[in-house]
């Protein structure tokens, strides 16, 4: 049995799911679809605009964190980045990950301190917080420095405007072969070119309906 499968991860996993899928956020009606359109793509407004939503879950799909945890588990990953940690079901799969890849370490980074609060409950409740760290604050700064010379997967899960430059901050570290999963991707065209282009040194395809799966090449 591994750790996903197990108690207590299952059991938290399952009761984290169902909350998610009754959870609403009013916050959300006040904004029109254009409206949130446009913000999901701006670089200057994204924490305002998320933080106003602090109580929407923005999780990962059952589906998306079971291929979280195989890919992790499958290419023996032991140092991991992820953009995004929200209330932490993605950070539990990969930390679970790690756990059965015989230990590693989980850098995660979320800007709300609520969700911080929470995840670090759940990553406690699910026995894996000896895993995971996680860096209060704006990825531009808290993954701008301090990074483990190889890494060998990155989860980009938070604001869909900044995916090209966490990117950019994490990947002078990605080892040759590293993979790079990035969530509801299509909304940001301008990392779509960035890993599909020829030059840009990835090997790049959408993975079922929300999901950008990219090798690093060298």
């Amino acid at each position: 049995m591994s750790t996903l499968t197990g108690t207590p991860l299952a059991p938290l996993l399952a009761r984290l799911f169902k909350e998610a899928n009754a959870a609403t956020s009013p916050a959300i009606a006040r904004y029109s679809r254009e409206e949130r359109a446009r913000l999901v793509n701006s670089k200057t407004e994204y924490r305002q605009f998320y933080g106003s939503l602090k109580d929407l879950w923005l999780a990962v799909s059952l589906e998306t964190g079971t291929l979280l945890y195989m890919l992790a588990r499958s290419t023996g990953a032991r140092i991991i980045v992820e953009f995004g940690t929200s209330f932490g079901i993605s950070t539990l799969y990969l930390a679970a990950a790690l756990r059965d890849n015989g230990g590693g370490r989980l850098i995660t980074t979320e800007f709300e301190p609520s969700k911080v609060v929470r995840a670090k409950s759940n990553l406690t409740e699910g026995g894996l917080i000896d895993l995971v760290e996680i860096r209060e604050g704006d990825a531009l700064e808290t993954l701008s420095a301090d990074l483990p010379e190889r890494i060998d997967l990155l989860l980009l899960d938070g604001a869909k405007a900044l995916y090209p430059e966490v990117l950019s901050l994490v990947e002078s570290r990605l080892r040759p072969g590293a993979l790079v999963i990035a969530d509801n991707a299509d909304f940001s065209p301008e990392y779509l070119a960035r890993v599909r282009s020829p030059a840009g040194g990835y090997m790049s395809m959408p993975f079922g309906d929300d999901v950008e799966l990219s090798m690093r090449l060298n």
